[in-house]
Formats: structure tokens, sequence, C-alpha cells
């Protein structure tokens, strides 16, 4: 990694700040994670709800921090980061850092003194995880970087079911497995049509290591083992009717627009409808189906 220098201190705007904590991935985490949160069994007071949820939040933010804080070089040559605060100029490196370490840390404290040390040593790992295991190590080592690195991005439905019960069972093991195998189509039907930013910086994504076919086929591989798992929570009877239905219709759906990947054949970022359309479908597919979680437990509760 080669971290810019400053010669003079530079005073980032709250903008900035806020802009290194990466607010669009964050909506999705925040949302997983008071999904697993409401569809755990029993109570938890409102303070202590929103608590909980604030301190994810600032744990989503300080790995988003320290990720961008470490890969700014490689920000500064991806035409879609380039204009993120560190490879724009806009912060000093030092900035960044402090502001993660910071926010990793106060996030951590908040939820173990405010809730309970469960749910935050889960969240202190997944900090953890996303920072050292996937920005350092897998991120420019391996192509099965966001097969293992998704994991980060798994954690926050199961610690907002462990503020409410202190306790893991299998249900939110099961919502973890569905953001953990989501990922891999996801993210890799971004990295198609992006293949050359990921290029150009030296990242080994799938596309650039294995090639767009073997990518594509793997997304639809990945599409089965994705089905399975969110199905399984109805299949296991632990949840009911109203889960069960948009689970199967969605996972049927996302598996087909994945298929409809694996057989295309185009190398043209600019004509690739299949992996544009599957990518925005799957954001609108996690979010149905743990809206769906919640539903199912309070209609049916």
């Amino acid at each position: 990694m080669t971290i810019a220098t400053t010669s003079s201190y530079k005073l980032a705007s709250a903008r900035d700040l806020f802009a290194l904590t990466k607010p669009r991935v964050m909506s999705l985490v925040i949302f997983t994670a008071i999904c697993g949160l409401l569809a755990a069994p029993g109570t938890i007071h409102p303070v202590l709800g929103f608590t909980a949820i604030l301190a994810i939040s600032l744990g989503a933010g300080a790995s988003a921090a320290l990720n961008q804080w470490y890969e700014q070089d490689i920000d500064a040559v991806m035409k879609r980061t380039a204009n993120r605060p560190l490879p724009a100029g806009r912060m000093d490196s030092e900035t960044a850092l402090h502001f993660g370490i910071g926010l990793a840390v106060f996030s951590v404290v908040l939820m173990g003194l405010a809730v309970n040390w469960l749910s935050a040593a889960i969240l202190a790992f997944s900090i953890f995880f996303y920072a050292v295991v996937y920005t350092i190590w897998l991120k420019r080592s391996t192509p099965q970087n966001i097969v293992i690195g998704g994991a980060a991005g798994a954690f926050p439905p199961v610690i907002g079911w462990a503020a409410v019960t202190g306790d893991i069972t299998l249900m939110p093991v099961l919502l973890f497995l569905v953001v953990f195998f989501w990922t891999p189509p996801h993210f890799w039907a971004l990295a198609l049509f992006v293949n050359s930013d990921y290029s150009k910086a030296g990242v080994p994504m799938m596309p650039v290591v294995a090639g767009r076919q073997s990518t594509r086929r793997q997304i639809a591989a990945y599409s089965v083992i994705l089905a399975i798992c969110a199905i399984a929570p109805f299949a296991l009877n632990m949840t009911g009717t109203i889960y069960g239905t948009v689970a199967i219709v969605l996972s049927a759906v996302f598996a087909f627009l994945s298929f409809r990947v694996g057989l295309s054949k185009t190398e043209e970022p600019s004509e690739m409808k299949a992996e544009k359309h599957l990518f925005s479908f799957s954001i609108f597919y996690l979010f149905a189906l743990f809206a769906a979680v919640v539903a199912d437990r309070i209609i049916l509760a």
C-alpha cells in the first residue's frame, strides 16, 4: 500500500467524514441489522434497540473508513472511486485512520456497555474481519476475496439478533448464510461491467483472474446455494408462509437472472444488460427478503 502524504494538515469536512463511512453500503448493513433485531424472539427496550443499531452503524462506518484509508492508492486509479475524499486530496491519511479507529472503539464499547458483550464481541470481530482479513489480506491476494470477505457484511443481522436475545441460534446463522452467499453473485455482477477498473488497479477480482465466462458460471452456481439458504428457514418451520412465499418467488427470479448471466457471452460492458439487471435486482432481493422475515414475525406471531 502506498499512502499519500501531505505537507500540511487538511481539515476534513463533515461531508467527507460521512462519505468515508460509505453511507450507501451502510444503509444495507443497518437494514439487515434492524431486521435481525426485530425478527429475534423476545423484546428489547426501544432506547437499547436504537443504541444497538447506532453501534452497528458506527462499526460499519469504522470498517469503511479503515478500508478507504488502506485502499486509497487503488481508489485513486479506479473511475468509480477516484472522487472519494482521500484519493481526491480532500482529507489526509492520518485523519481517516484516527477517525476509523475512534469509531471502531466507540461502537464496540457502546454496544458492550449499553446492550450486551456478546453482540459487542461479534461487532468487534466483524470490524476486524472487514478491515484486516478482507481489506489488508484478501483483497489484493486472491480472487476469492469477495467470497471469504463477504462474511464481514453478513454479521449485522446476527449482531441485531444477539442484541435482543444474548445468544445465537440457527435462525441468525441462516440469515448470515443468506448474506454470505448473496455477496459473490451481487458483487461479481458489478465486477463484470467495471472489470477494467479492477484490472487497472491490479485487484485480482474473479473476472480479472478467471475471466468473464468462469465468473458467470460461478454466479449461476452461487445463486443455487443462495436459494437453498434463503428457503431453509421456511423449510425448517422457523418462519411462516409470508417469508416462505417471498423467499421462493424471489429466489426463483434471482436464479433465473443469474442463469441468464451464466449464458451470456457479452464482452462489451455497455451491452451487459443481464449483469446490470442481476446487480440491480440483487439489492432489491436482499431488502425484500429481510423485510419478509420481519413481516412474518410481526404478522404471524
